[in-house]
């Protein structure tokens, strides 16, 4: 799956509030991630935004077989590589001057880390749903993929790149409330 291509100007949706009451309905907390339910129940109680998928990124290794797993990398110097799966919240944003402003929000993100934070649209998310979003946490080298291998000491960084991103995504969620 190609998770990244530049992000497309928002379009008109006449359908945006059909498409959110459907999505928003057919949505359940077993479908996320259980360290990021709060944040995504609050993004989808912004009239002018709604999620379409997310991933709170999962390390794979020698040991945490567990393609879902949740645990935080372990102190030690046994494991050499680590799968990791992409960390990212997928949103449809509305056309209106609230959606741009979260998009200034959403993109600035990214300076946290730019080596390893990407604000973007994927066109397969585009077709299925005009005016979505996407920010990954992912090394550039692979922003093109889902995941990557990495070596222990960079999964360390991007492990701590993630939590610092959705502490960031909560504040954004924070900050639009105002």
């Amino acid at each position: 799956m190609e998770t990244f291509t530049e992000p497309k100007e928002l379009a008109e949706n006449p359908h945006y509030q059909d498409q959110r009451q459907r999505t928003l309905a057919a949505l359940s907390d077993d479908m996320i991630d259980a360290p990021v339910i709060d944040l995504i129940k609050a993004f989808n109680e912004l009239p002018y935004c709604f999620t379409l998928q997310s991933c709170y990124g999962h390390f794979v290794y020698k040991g945490q077989e567990d393609p879902h797993n949740l645990e935080p990398l372990p102190v030690t110097d046994t494991i050499a590589k680590v799968e990791y799966r992409i960390a990212y919240i997928s949103l449809c944003v509305e056309k209106s001057d609230w959606g741009r402003r979260l998009l200034g929000s959403l993109n600035d993100v990214t300076a946290m880390d730019r080596e390893n934070i990407q604000f973007c649209s994927a066109e397969w998310f585009w077709k299925r749903q005009i005016n979505s979003y996407a920010l990954q946490v992912e090394p550039e080298r692979f922003k093109h993929k889902d995941s990557a291998v990495l070596d222990y000491r960079e999964a360390l960084h991007i492990e701590k790149t993630r939590n610092a991103f959705f502490a960031r995504l909560r504040a954004v969620h924070q900050e639009s409330l105002l």
